[in-house]
């Protein structure tokens, strides 16, 4: 599943796997199962833990920690997201993406 950011956003209308901010005191799986809740309304479990990214933009840098995980419960309502799509992985390179999200796109891509 890949989520579209709202106009409103810093990179607007770009597709981005969905995700978040770990708080302190909490795990990356953690993370993403509140994340995901929070921002889709689902709950999920993780399956597994993909290869870490490190993105840099400026004095601003961010480390993605991407999840193979699979929705157990609960119907998707967006509540940060403009949109989102269910797709088969050769379809996602047509999307116009988050720069930051390009390196796990290629990582999922090439190890699938």
């Amino acid at each position: 599943m890949v989520t579209q950011r709202g106009e409103s956003m810093s990179l607007p209308m770009k597709w981005e796997f969905p995700g978040g901010k770990v708080e302190i005191g909490e795990t990356a799986e953690d993370c993403i199962v509140r994340e995901i809740a929070e921002e889709l309304g689902v709950e999920i479990v993780v399956c597994g833990r993909m290869t870490a990214h490190l993105y840099g933009e400026g004095n601003k840098a961010i480390r993605l920690i991407p999840f193979r995980c699979e929705i157990t419960g609960g119907e998707i309502k967006l509540a940060e997201h403009a949109a989102f799509l269910w797709l088969l992985p050769g379809q996602l390179g047509a999307l116009d993406w988050a720069p930051a999200d390009l390196p796990v796109l290629n990582d999922y891509l090439y190890n699938l």
